[in-house]
């Protein structure tokens, strides 16, 4: 069977929607033909201005690369632009050649409206519109001095402005109107929001008509305004608007108004035409967010595929972040008769919040500097519901409705399953919680899952909150938000101030941090409890009550309540006697299972509690003490035989993964570690997915750090070859103290790495010997204290110490 031929005029974000539902929904089917006169495939166009101000790359925006082109078989004729579309014979021309069609999808956008002031053809003088644009601002702030004016103050204007003035530049926004975003925002948070960007170094102009666009030698050199007013300026952005991209469809014959005319499955005047994106218009109205042309893509799959579908426009909210500040608009919040306004003003914070009510109803809202009960009033908008009975505390948001505050996460947690939480991808909170329940356990597995917080990223906090809800305990929290509830200090701020201060007791930390509770609670005491163990060994000691259950009972919990208990094998080596001492152990506690894991050690699965304090006393006999298989801290060692037996083998790699676990065992770590050494590059003990990997070649190691092989998977990065055993030892040493002087609580080292940069790594640990050589010594200084086996300090004491499960407070998050 042939396949059905698509041609698509356009590669942007909803076009790339579209194919996305099309492939899923008939996976082979379709012969696509891809156009776009842009030279590039399908990028994040939402994303630029993370680019503009040197936040992201280009790289990190694409959202289809060559790769997923070729593996759907879509033909790319990018930076070719279409020259006529014959709809009776069904045929596309670009520059290059024609191509026939089934179906096809017109995808051509909009393009930005330049005001046409004399002088408007200048060089200098652009749109803010594409990656070229982007890039021509880029070029402009790389001199010394530049000066840039914006013309438009509306989102992407202000984006705009943002972006060139952290490339230094310096940059003059002119308005015509009264107040910035004056869609979006009342002149109440207009005012907040030019306070904030002109105390960024941003001047705004409102009220401002521009006349003239002066220039030298064909390049712009001012702008002129209609009081005289020159502007110096090097480069001048025009950001007023855009128009749906309509001359081929009309050329075609298609019906054409301010867009091409579509009806509700998205098709044309024309049967095998379909159009998507921002330049169609549909029931008189036309597009310029994502959230409905992603709707809008969705239909579009639908109808290619033959399934019934509907696009309805939906009345959406704003939730937008400018340069840092927080802004939420929705509904109708212009005055009128009949309506009423409750205000809220904080302003040593810079909030504002202001409510529309009328007949018992909230239609609109806007939100400055705290936009988190946004999504609340937008459902109360959206279902039309009566806020009578809430009327006195509802400016307070969700939490406060019945007159007192509730847990902080209860807005979130109420919503709906319908609910929107991501805008632009149109994602709800049941699509969200399913995904997190089905394993989606952090933001990047959920952006993959869900596509949530995937684009613009204003939603990120809520779905962040979404995590936290759902998973409870076990969700470490991101380090822009609160460590808990407990504070308003993040990770980073905490771990900063109890170094500074200096704080050296949890009591300490609780008054002189402001804890909003008498002693914490179980998200921020085992934080702060390895904050100040790693910051202050010698004057500070660990507190058992503030450890997970796993790393109180010194073995790891199982779902019937029982424990699992993993002696250490040093680099995954063993004897006789081990193995009859576990054997005999196994036999005497009646243990259901015995397994060989991962990291070359033999676990005893299912001990029950109260057999715990004994199985210890006889495994310590044989001289096994804990693999610490429940800590946050070395885990394994794992090697290969290297040359004590291998004929590939070109160093000792069991000797120096057992020296490197009776240096690094029983070191309290942000979270779990787990290293291997393989004898040469044959890599058969896995060092390229381990938190520090060490390959062994003829001329000494290679090692490498901030791999995962758990719910992500990442290789290792190269630190830094060592020609010593001793030189590997110390590297090895330093980082892993390095990582305990400044990751985050729960941040596993690659994740430190990422955040961090490799470079910094190796600025402190490679390049900078007296650095090296202070971790080192810092972290043997912490070791004279914690290298020592718990289960050897346990087996004197009684029995009854154990409690039983159902007291224990603390969870486990393994």
């Amino acid at each position: 069977m042939s396949k059905k031929k698509l041609v698509v005029i356009g590669a942007g974000m909803a076009s790339g929607r579209a194919l996305e539902h099309l492939f899923e929904a008939e996976p082979g089917v379709w012969d696509v033909t891809l156009f776009n006169a842009e030279p590039r495939g399908n990028y994040n166009r939402i994303m630029l201005s993370p680019v503009l101000s040197g936040e992201k790359s280009y790289g990190e925006i694409v959202i289809h690369d060559d790769a997923w082109y070729a593996e759907n078989d879509v033909t790319c004729r990018f930076g070719e632009k279409v020259v006529s579309i014959d709809r009776a014979a069904q045929i596309v021309t670009g520059e290059n050649g024609a191509v026939p069609y089934d179906k096809l999808l017109i995808a051509t956008g909009s393009a930005p409206f330049i005001i046409p002031l004399p002088g408007h053809d200048l060089d200098g003088v652009i749109a803010y519109r594409d990656l070229e644009d982007t890039n021509r601002m880029i070029d402009a702030g790389a001199t010394p001095g530049a000066r840039a004016v914006v013309i438009g103050g509306g989102l992407l204007g202000l984006e705009a402005a943002a972006g060139l003035r952290l490339r230094g530049m310096d940059v003059t926004v002119i308005h015509i109107m009264g107040h910035l975003m004056e869609r979006q925002l009342d002149e109440a948070a207009g005012y907040l929001l030019r306070r904030e960007l002109e105390g960024r170094g941003i001047k705004v102009m409102v009220s401002t008509n521009s006349q003239e666009i002066l220039g030298k030698g064909g390049k712009v050199s001012a702008l002129r305004l209609d009081d005289g007013t020159e502007l110096p300026c090097d480069l001048l952005v025009m950001a007023v608007g855009i128009r749906p991209n309509v001359a081929l469809a009309k050329d075609s014959g298609l019906a054409v108004g301010r867009g091409i005319h579509v009806d509700d499955q998205m098709v044309t005047s024309d049967e095998n035409i379909l159009s998507v994106g921002e330049c169609i218009e549909h029931n008189g109205a036309v597009f310029g967010l994502v959230a409905p042309l992603y709707d809008q893509a969705k239909v579009v799959a639908k109808t290619l595929t033959g399934e019934a579908a509907q696009f309805v426009a939906k009345e959406i909210s704003t939730k937008l972040k400018v340069t840092g500040c927080d802004l939420f608009s929705a509904g109708d919040f212009a005055d009128g008769e009949g309506r009423e306004d409750i205000v809220f003003r904080d302003p040593a914070r810079g909030q504002y919040k202001r409510l529309v009510i009328q007949n018992d109803r909230l239609i609109g809202a806007v939100l400055y500097g705290d936009t988190a009960d946004g999504n609340w009033f937008f459902g109360l908008i959206k279902d039309g519901t009566d806020i009578a009975e809430m009327r006195e505390t509802l400016i307070f948001g969700p939490a406060y409705q019945g007159g007192a505050a509730s847990d902080p996460l209860s807005a979130v947690a109420a919503l709906p399953d319908d609910a929107e939480i991501c805008g632009c991808n149109g994602v709800c909170k049941g699509t969200i919680v399913s995904a997190i329940q089905g394993g989606a356990a952090d933001l990047p597995s959920l952006k993959s899952a869900t596509k949530a917080s995937a684009s613009c990223g204003t939603c990120t906090g809520l779905v962040e909150q979404l995590l936290e809800v759902t998973l409870g305990d076990a969700y470490a929290a991101p380090a822009s938000l609160p460590i808990c509830g407990c504070c308003d200090l993040t990770h980073e701020d905490v771990r900063r101030l109890i170094k500074s201060k200096p704080l050296k007791s949890q009591p300490a930390v609780w008054q002189e941090l402001g804890w909003k509770t008498p002693n914490g609670c179980h998200v921020c005491r085992p934080a702060v409890n390895f904050y100040l163990l790693a910051d202050w060994p010698l004057e500070y000691r660990d507190d058992p009550q503030s450890r997970f259950v796993n790393e109180r009972k010194h073995a790891n919990i199982q779902k019937d309540g029982t424990f699992s208990v993993v002696p250490r094998m040093w680099g995954g080596i063993t004897n006789a006697g081990e193995l009859r001492a576990i054997a005999d152990a196994a036999d005497k506690y009646n243990v259901p299972t015995v397994k060989v894991t991962g990291g070359q050690r033999i676990d005893l699965l299912g001990v029950k509690g109260s057999d715990l304090p004994a199985i210890w006393a006889d495994l310590n006999k044989a001289g096994l003490v804990s693999g610490h298989a429940y800590s946050k801290g070395l885990r394994t060692v794992k090697t290969c035989v290297g040359t004590d037996h291998c004929r590939f083998g070109t160093q000792d790699s069991t000797g120096l993964g057992i020296k490197l676990e009776q240096i690094l065992w029983g070191s309290w770590t942000p979270h779990k570690v787990k290293l291997a050494v393989s004898g040469c590059p044959r890599n058969c003990a896995e060092a390229t997915c381990k938190d520090v990997g060490i390959i062994c070649v003829d001329s000494g190691y290679q090692i490498s750090v901030g791999g995962a092989a758990g719910m992500d998977l990442k290789e290792t990065e190269r630190l830094t070859d060592a020609a010593t055993e001793a030189e590997a030892i110390e590297l090895t040493t330093a980082f892993v103290q390095l990582y305990r002087e400044n990751a985050k609580y729960l941040d596993r080292p690659y994740k430190w790495v990422a955040k961090v940069g490799l470079d910094w790594v190796k600025a402190r640990v490679v390049d900078d010997l007296a650095e090296r050589a202070r971790l080192v010594a810092a972290f043997e200084l912490s070791q004279t204290i914690y290298r020592n086996d718990p289960w050897a300090e346990h087996v004197s004491q009684q029995a009854d110490r154990y409690a039983p499960l159902a007291d224990l407070t603390l969870e486990a998050a393994e």
